[in-house]
């Protein structure tokens, strides 16, 4: 008899052990299930890829935007114009043309400045921020609904204690890279 409640009481054992266990497992597994909820959900505000019907739509012309701002960089220009050339290049199958483009890019660098963000108590300027703003016209052979002409503009702002002729290029490659992402997906990402 004594064996017999010993077995009974192994089994009982067993099986609280097993619920356990497997309510142990049930709540790993819901856990890996919220936290790849959560992580799948979240937001990515950089997007780089394109929506074009490349049926209808095979070649982008993108004209070299002068500089048309009263305060110039010179290699300002060339930084930019090759920047919107390779996101075009990088992220969508458009074949870049000189002419007669299904899809047409082309404006100019209307602004570039510098001011003072911040002042510190003596009175002297503790952060500026450098801005720029680019001027576009677009024009969707494919469909003229989609035209427009915007600006668009970026800023980025650096301690005074630098030298601004050390932070420059950082600066404007920076902007530059905002600005033609915005472009990027103003003109062929339609999100």
């Amino acid at each position: 008899m004594d064996s017999i409640n010993k077995n009974k009481s192994v089994k009982r054992k067993w099986r609280k052990a097993s619920f356990t266990d497997s309510g142990r497992a049930r709540r790993l597994s819901a856990l890996a299930f919220a936290l790849a909820a959560l992580v799948s959900c979240s937001v990515s505000y950089r997007f780089n890829g394109a929506s074009i019907d490349y049926t209808k739509t095979k070649t982008i012309q993108i004209a070299d935007f002068p500089i048309r701002s009263s305060y110039v960089w010179a290699p300002m220009a060339s930084i930019f114009n090759n920047e919107l050339k390779d996101i075009f290049a990088n992220n969508t199958r458009l074949i870049q043309v000189k002419n007669n483009g299904d899809l047409k890019i082309e404006g100019e660098i209307t602004q570039y400045s510098q001011r003072n963000k911040s002042v510190t108590a003596e009175g002297t300027s503790a952060q500026a921020e450098l801005s720029m703003t680019v001027n576009v016209r677009f024009t969707n052979n494919a469909n003229h609904s989609e035209d427009f002409e915007r600006q668009f503009t970026a800023t980025s702002s650096f301690e005074t204690t630098t030298s601004f002729t050390s932070v420059q290029e950082e600066l404007v490659t920076q902007m530059v890279e905002d600005i033609t992402d915005q472009i990027f997906n103003a003109t062929v990402a339609n999100w």
